[in-house]
């Protein structure tokens, strides 16, 4: 976990960027899964940290749609679950996936949500530099209304 503080100013800005990429991820919580995710092979298999399972596939799962064997398995590690093996607790255990979206989003979104670069941190080079301005115009969209609904000011630099 990081260990630097947030304040209660920053909490209701990254508690709007949060719900902005949770409801982009999940398509307003319509979607748990990654719609066609088992047409995509998010295996990296020169992570030998965490091998992958051949039998198994590691889409987008949960609310932030957590992908990539090194994901599945390091998470699984810090919650208590078998990533690697059962890739699918993500879809079937609300607890697990919520525990899995708030481990993801505190190792790798606080650090740089003040900056504008929440979007690289959980889509990186699939989004930025030109890989979905759709996408990313979305994101952005929902964090306005967000941040409207909260009464906080927009935040800058809301693009990767």
């Amino acid at each position: 976990m990081p260990t630097t503080a947030r304040g209660a100013k920053e909490a209701p800005h990254e508690i709007a960027v949060f719900f902005a990429h949770v409801t982009h991820e999940t398509g307003s919580f319509c979607y748990i899964e990654e719609i066609n995710g088992a047409s995509h092979n998010y295996c990296d298999a020169s992570n030998t940290q965490y091998p992958c399972n051949p039998s198994q596939q590691y889409y987008g799962r949960g609310p932030l749609q957590l992908t990539w064997n090194y994901n599945y398995g390091a998470a699984g590690n810090i919650i208590g679950f078998d990533g690697l093996n059962s890739p699918e607790t993500m879809a079937t255990d609300p607890l697990i996936s919520f525990k899995t979206t708030l481990w993801f989003w505190m190792n790798n979104v606080p650090q740089v949500v003040s900056q504008g670069s929440a979007i690289r941190a959980i889509n990186g080079a699939v989004e930025c530099n030109g890989g979905n301005f759709a996408a990313v115009q979305s994101r952005i969209q929902y964090y306005t209304q967000y941040w409207n609904q909260f009464g906080v000011a927009t935040g800058v630099n809301l693009s990767c």
